[in-house]
């Protein structure tokens, strides 16, 4: 290497970052294979084979709550589906516990009513000050001093309360009941074009239509008038006690209601805090002119702040939905069978196969959080001030 090259290497800046960005790749690359390298020999070493195949393998164990047809008979990659859609389900389901919670008490906290304001206060210094697995445990076992099982408490006749959940009637779908789903989702989507109309003539003209009104009116309406016709085709299976325990019927068990109880108090309060920040960046200005045109509070707060509060609140309130459904994975703890717990654990202690248990595992908490993160940030880009470029 000459002189010049190495004046060249050193003394250009586009050259010399080219350089140091290959040489540090490079040392990447060579970690990464010391890595896998290092890894395979103590595996064969060990006598511990590597693969998938063993997804193919029967699980062996059973999962108390699967939303699918599942047997101990059924393979490991059926037993990761089951805690997959576990994890989904607690985390869709805390997502909107914890955004009900948190616009509600988010507003409160900026009430005029010394009671309301400051019970919304000790709610979330209290809840926000203890660690997350104590609120779940702390569900948990409140769930757990339920009644037993044989002196569960009744309620609307057909429904039980003891400390292994909630039973309930669960619904048989006859012929025709598939019309009626349609006519719920032709009904949502109706509100949905119904709703961009309204919104794109009150821009126009200022006229306001009773959206509220009508979508309510057709998405009741519709499905009940198609129900009605079809013959009401839906039977239930009522939960009768017979032995140790229900039999018929249907149930949410302890360990769900602990985590979205846990999940939805505890992310809300933060949701709560993230909501009044958002609410107290509008310019008192804005609050000023609409109530001086003659709005009242309610709409004021509807029309005016709340969608200029958005583009405040949705960027930290992703990283709260990123976050409580990282969080799912604490279930764990009370014996909530999501990915973590059954696949991530009994499979792993009876396959062996850690790195690929633990790396599907990751993966799939990878693709999770970064499919709320892209339509979060659509959402985001869609409700921020539209300017000229």
């Amino acid at each position: 290497m000459t002189f010049q090259a190495l004046r060249i290497i050193f003394f250009d800046e586009k050259v010399r970052s080219i350089v140091i960005q290959t040489l540090v790749l490079g040392v990447i690359a060579l970690g990464i294979y010391f890595l896998i390298q290092t890894t395979t020999y103590n595996l064969d070493k060990r006598g511990i084979d590597t693969g998938f195949e063993f997804l193919k393998n029967p699980a062996g164990y059973d999962i108390s709550l699967s939303l699918i047809p599942y047997t101990a008979e059924d393979t490991h990659l059926k037993a990761y589906f089951v805690g997959l859609i576990n994890t989904l389900t607690i985390a869709v389901a805390g997502c909107f516990v914890a955004t009900i919670i948190g616009f509600t008490i988010g507003i409160i906290r900026l009430s005029t009513n010394w009671l309301f304001r400051n019970f919304a206060y000790a709610y979330v210094e209290a809840t926000r000050n203890v660690p997350i697995l104590l609120h779940i445990i702390f569900w948990y076992t409140v769930l757990l001093g339920l009644p037993k099982i044989k002196e569960a408490a009744m309620f609307l006749k057909y429904f039980f309360l003891s400390n292994r959940g909630i039973y309930s009637p669960a619904p048989i779908f006859q012929e025709g009941m598939g019309l009626v789903f349609a006519s719920v989702i032709t009904s949502i989507i109706f509100a949905i074009f119904l709703n961009t109309y309204a919104k794109r003539k009150q821009e126009i003209s200022g006229i306001q239509l009773p959206v509220f009104l009508i979508n309510s009116g057709v998405i009741i309406f519709l499905p009940t008038m198609v129900f009605i016709f079809q013959g009401m085709p839906i039977l239930w299976d009522h939960p009768t006690l017979k032995g140790f325990n229900f039999k018929g019927g249907m149930v949410i068990r302890p360990e769900f209601i602990a985590m979205l109880i846990g999940l939805g108090v505890y992310t809300g309060s933060y949701i709560a805090e993230i909501v009044r920040s958002g609410i107290v960046s509008v310019s008192k200005g804005q609050r000023e002119a609409a109530l001086a045109l003659g709005l009242k509070k309610n709409i004021v707060m509807k029309l005016v702040v709340i969608p200029q509060a958005l583009r405040v609140i949705i960027p930290p309130l992703t990283n709260q939905y990123l976050n409580l459904t990282k969080n799912s994975s604490l279930g764990i703890a009370i014996g909530y069978a999501d990915l973590v717990h059954g696949f991530g654990g009994i499979s792993l202690n009876q396959t062996g196969q850690a790195i690929e248990i633990m790396a599907m595992v990751m993966a799939t908490y990878l693709t999770i959080s970064l499919t709320i993160s892209f339509f979060m940030n659509l959402y985001n880009k869609s409700v921020q001030f539209k300017g000229n470029t």
